[in-house]
C-alpha cells in the first residue's frame, strides 16, 4: 500500500510486525481511547506487516455510528461524497450561545418527556412480572475489589463463501440463520443459557436504515430464544424462532420509541438498575450485516485479501462481566468470497484467545465447516 501523501490523523506505525500478530494489532487499536462527547469520535490507523501486508483499523463509537453507517461512511470516503448533517461547523457559537440553545432544546422536549415517563410505567410492570423471581432474586452488584480491567478473548474466523452457503441449503436453513444457530451453539458452550429450559437467547441487530438515512444508529434488536438440540443437522427450528421474532419487533419498537425522550433525563444509577433487570437473562449478541459493499475492501483502490468487522467494549472490568454472567458476541458478514465471522467471549473457565480459537473451531467442524482463525 502506497502511504505516501496521507493525512497527518492517520497513526502508520513506525515499524513492521510480523502477520501472526494482526488480531493483536486490531486489539490493541481497538482499546485506544474514543470519545463521542471530546473527540476524539474515532481513529484510523495503519500498520505494515512482515509478509509484506499492511492492515487498515477504523475504530469508531457506536454512539456516533452503527455498522451499515459505518460502510456507508467508508464508501462515501472512497468515493469523495460529502453529506451535510446539519451540523453547525466548530466553534461557530460561543459556549454562552451554546448553552442557551441547548437549555431552550431541552426545556422545549420536557412535556415529551413527562409523556414518555407515563408511557413506561406500563411495559416496566410488565417485564418485572414476566422475569422469574429467581432471576430477579440473583445479586447483580459483586463486591468491591473486582473491579480491575480485563482482557475480553477476541478471534476472527473466515469460511469459504460458498461452503458455508451449501452447508446453510443442506441444512435447510439460510445464510442468516445458520449465522444465528452458531451463535447460539456457541454460547451454549460457555453456559450462557437459561436454567429453567436450557434454551438460548440471541440477541440479533435488525438494520433499519433506508436510503438517506443519517441516523448515528439505525436498527433494532429482536430477541430470539433458540433451543440448541439438533441445531446442527437442522437450522428449520432457529429458522421459525426467528420469524416469530421478526414479527413481534414492530410493537417492541414502538415501545423503545415512546421512551427515547427519557434518554438524556436519565441519571447514571437508574441506567445501571435498568441494564441489570434487561441483562437478568443471558444472552449472546448477534450482528449479522450479510452483504457488504466490497468498495468497502479496498481501501487503496484493490481488493484487501480479508474484511472484518465487530463490536468491542472498551474498559471492561472484572465486576462488569460478572454483573453480566459472562460476555459473548458474535458478528460478520458476507464479502468477496469469505464470510468473516468476529467472535468475543469472556467468561470464568475462558479467558485465552487459544482457548476460543479451539472452541469456535470445534463448534463450527459441528456444522460441517472448515475454517481459518486469526
Amino acid at each position: 500500500m502506497d502511504l505516501t501523501g496521507v493525512s497527518p490523523d492517520i497513526d502508520i506505525a513506525g515499524h513492521s510486525r510480523p502477520r501472526a500478530e494482526l488480531i493483536d494489532w486490531a486489539d490493541e487499536r481497538a482499546h485506544l481511547p474514543v470519545d463521542p462527547e471530546w473527540g476524539p469520535g474515532w481513529h484510523l490507523g495503519v500498520q505494515s506487516f512482515s509478509d509484506g501486508s499492511t492492515g487498515v483499523s477504523l475504530v469508531a463509537s457506536h454512539c456516533l455510528v452503527d455498522g451499515v453507517g459505518g460502510g456507508l461512511a467508508i464508501a462515501d470516503a472512497i468515493e469523495g461524497n460529502v453529506r451535510d448533517l446539519g451540523y453547525p461547523p466548530p466553534r461557530s457559537g460561543t459556549r454562552l450561545v451554546t448553552a442557551l440553545s441547548d437549555a431552550r432544546q431541552t426545556v422545549q422536549g420536557l412535556p415529551e418527556a413527562a409523556r414518555a415517563l407515563v408511557a413506561a410505567t406500563k411495559p416496566a410492570r410488565r417485564r418485572k412480572r414476566n422475569i422469574a423471581p429467581s432471576v430477579l432474586s440473583r445479586p447483580l452488584v459483586i463486591g468491591a475489589g473486582t473491579g480491575d480491567v480485563v482482557a475480553v478473548p477476541a478471534i476472527v474466523i473466515f469460511v469459504d463463501l460458498d461452503d458455508w452457503d451449501h452447508r446453510a441449503k443442506a441444512l435447510g436453513g439460510t445464510s442468516n440463520s445458520l449465522f444465528t444457530a452458531f451463535a447460539a451453539k456457541l454460547a451454549e458452550r460457555v453456559g450462557c443459557r437459561r436454567a429453567d429450559d436450557g434454551r438460548i437467547r440471541v440477541g440479533i441487530t435488525v438494520n433499519d436504515r433506508s436510503e438517506g438515512d443519517l441516523r448515528a444508529n439505525a436498527f433494532s434488536l429482536a430477541n430470539v430464544d433458540v433451543d440448541p438440540s439438533g441445531l446442527t443437522t437442522d437450522l428449520s427450528g432457529v429458522r421459525t424462532s426467528i420469524k416469530h421474532a421478526l414479527a413481534a419487533l414492530p410493537e417492541a419498537v414502538a415501545e423503545s420509541a415512546q421512551l427515547q425522550p427519557l434518554i438524556p433525563l436519565t441519571p447514571e444509577w437508574l441506567a445501571k438498575r435498568m441494564t441489570g433487570t434487561l441483562l437478568a437473562t443471558p444472552a449472546v449478541g448477534c450482528s449479522y450485516l450479510g452483504d457488504i459493499d466490497p468498495m468497502i475492501g479496498r481501501p487503496d483502490g484493490s481488493d484487501a485479501d480479508s474484511l472484518f468487522v465487530r463490536g468491542v467494549t472498551q474498559h471492561v472490568t472484572r465486576q462488569i462481566v460478572e454483573q453480566v454472567r459472562g460476555m459473548t458476541a458474535v458478528s460478520g458478514g458476507r464479502i468477496g468470497d469469505k464470510v468473516s465471522i468476529a467472535v468475543l467471549v469472556y467468561e470464568l473457565d475462558l479467558n485465552a484467545k487459544s482457548d476460543l480459537r479451539e472452541l469456535a473451531a470445534e463448534t463450527l467442524t459441528e456444522f460441517g465447516l472448515s475454517v481459518a482463525i486469526v
